[in-house]
């Protein structure tokens, strides 16, 4: 079927149908309540395992800058995109803005994400068969092959909550596929499928395959094409803009220290054998891709190929999640991977079951149910990592359960590190300085006088130190989440995935103007090698990186960080700042 442009409406009139009787009814509520069951389940696990994770707490303190009168920032002063999911952030300062607790609101909000996350893709797969009706328009019986697979994974259920946009990320694609299923001509669906860049800017990857089937399925002009295209990308390109010019980068700062366009082959397939390895995921992989791709070429997907509003066409929406899922994958595995336990894959993984989240109960599908059912108690009940509650040798954590243990608390949420000592005294050490009122930077727990104003703080535990550091100081990572500075060094050989970059300290005591004199530094840190930063940091793209961040943001300095927001991406120092000085400053 074709169409002249992307309409509002849904479609040809329905095929009038008999009336289905009470019995039928019956069969329709019950079909209906087998694709939100899962829903039900992911609700329960995820409360039981609630929790908020450290880099939760990175939104937390945007939050609170924003309804500070701060903006979107990390530190005031200091323009810094450390929020990767954008939507998540400002869906969280409008909760806040009502009076929300922002650490509640981001560990319950995203639970209910996933929840509604879970329905949308039931709701999905049963509009995609037609309400669930077979070929001779008696419903059929469904079967939850699909979200099974997803309800066994531990993975899933520590990330139905964390703070972090994973819930957000779940509910937008299942209802993306939903909209893409039910409405393939509707302009408002072209808008919806729009907005992956802003809900994590790898699912620009998802948008651009769901826009894709969108085209293929409507089939409309070129105006329509434009339209739908214009109304898609209009938000998404508007906040680049600003995002560009209030920031002066290409990406959120994560992605710049993460350096998310390398390629780490290796790491990221070690960190697909993390995630399929302990839970022997391929059982049901094999299950269902076998039954499926039998299915698919044989014609008899459980898609009814009839007229109707909402009734798919052709393969589109269900090659599309398959297609998009798979191109997740494939990106996590060129970068590396992540150092969270699975976290990564799961949005890729639920794009490609979405197409079996349900599945009518036929001979073949009954087989795979049974297979996956035996595995999913296995795997629910008995299958974990090996390094439940640590961090593996391969410095991927079970993230979930580190903070557990490391606050002494079924479900941390306000972390108060009851388990862990040192955290405990960085925050009693910041709290006392805080106190004092006179500028401080703190390296980790070693105080240097002079500086800013207020306390700066430097550690690790961006998250932690963010909630104990006051929104007037700066909380400063050497790692480079929230630090335009470290963001731009240059990585260090071997380290820990997702934290392999080290600012010196000698650039942070330069770059924050504390230890003027030799005495005031502390034992270990190189006079000479401070001088030498802070000459690097007054000579070109060092420089113009600190303008770009710092500066007051008049109308041309927006316009020469949007013009030099490239250029400003790409660029790397060394770590060393001798050789630093070197290279930036020349002759000068």
């Amino acid at each position: 079927m074709t169409t002249s442009a992307y309409t509002s409406v849904r479609g040809p009139e329905a095929v009038t149908e008999p009336s289905p009787g009470v019995l039928g009814r019956w069969r329709a509520h019950l079909r209906l309540g087998v694709c939100l069951l899962p829903a039900l389940v992911i609700g329960i696990a995820g409360f039981q395992r609630r929790w908020m994770s450290d880099d939760g707490h990175i939104y937390v303190r945007t939050v609170r800058q924003v309804l500070a009168g701060n903006g979107p920032v990390f530190n005031a002063g200091e323009r810094a995109e450390s929020s990767t999911g954008t939507l998540w952030q400002w869906l969280l300062v409008a909760g806040g803005a009502l009076g929300a607790d922002v650490a509640t609101l981001a560990m319950y909000g995203g639970l209910l994400l996933t929840v509604a996350g879970f329905a949308l893709a039931g709701v999905g797969a049963l509009r995609l068969r037609g309400g669930g009706k077979d070929e001779s328009g008696r419903g059929a019986l469904l079967v939850p092959c699909g979200a099974v697979v997803l309800l066994a994974l531990p993975p899933v259920w520590d990330f139905a909550t964390s703070g972090l946009e994973t819930g957000l990320a779940t509910c937008w694609i299942a209802g993306a596929w939903l909209a893409l299923v039910a409405r393939p001509r509707s302009l408002a669906t072209a808008a919806v499928l729009g907005l992956g860049p802003l809900v994590r800017p790898d699912l620009a990857l998802v948008s651009v395959v769901f826009l894709a089937a969108q085209w293929v399925t409507a089939r409309p002009s070129w105006r329509g094409a434009l339209a739908g295209a214009g109304v898609a990308g209009a938000l998404p390109v508007a906040y680049e803009i600003f995002r560009m010019g209030y920031y002066g980068h290409l990406m959120p700062l994560p992605g710049v220290t993460k350096e998310a366009s390398r390629s780490l082959w290796g790491r990221g397939l070690d960190y697909l054998r993390d995630f399929a390895g302990p839970y022997a995921l391929w059982v049901p992989v094999v299950a269902m891709a076998g039954v499926g791709a039998a299915a698919l070429y044989a014609g008899r997907f459980g898609v009814r190929e009839v007229r109707g509003p909402g009734v798919v066409r052709d393969s589109a929406p269900v090659v599309a999640p398959l297609l998009a899922g798979a191109l997740c994958w494939i990106y996590v595995i060129k970068v590396g991977g992540d150092f969270m336990h699975g976290r990564m894959f799961l949005p890729g993984l639920l794009l490609m079951l979405l197409p079996v989240f349900v599945v009518p109960l036929t001979r073949a599908w009954g087989v795979a149910a049974v297979v996956i059912g035996v595995w999913a108690v296995a795997c629910a009940g008995a299958l974990r990592v090996p390094y439940e509650g640590r961090i593996g040798a391969g410095g991927i954590a079970d993230e979930r359960g580190v903070y557990v243990r490391q606050n002494a608390s079924p479900h941390p949420l306000h972390h108060g590190f009851a388990g862990q000592p040192a955290n405990k005294a960085y925050a009693a050490l910041v709290r006392g300085r805080a106190r004092g009122g006179a500028p401080t930077l703190l390296l980790a727990r070693t105080p240097v006088p002079g500086g800013a104003p207020g306390v700066t703080g430097v550690y690790n535990t961006l998250g932690f130190s963010g909630s104990v550091v006051p929104l007037s100081g700066a909380a400063l990572d050497p790692i480079g989440l929230a630090y335009p500075l470290a963001a731009h060094s240059e990585g260090i050989v071997n380290g820990r995935v997702g934290h392999d970059k080290r600012l010196p300290d000698e650039w942070i005591v330069a770059e924050r103007g504390a230890g003027r004199g030799l005495a005031d530094l502390p034992d270990g840190l190189d006079p000479a090698r401070v001088e030498a930063a802070r000459r690097a940091l007054r000579c070109g793209p060092l420089a113009e990186l600190r303008t770009a961040t710092r500066a007051p943001l008049t109308v041309g300095r927006f316009w020469r960080n949007l013009t030099g927001a490239v250029e400003r991406t790409s660029f790397r120092f060394p770590n060393d700042p001798v050789r630093a000085e070197r290279e930036l400053c020349g002759g000068e």
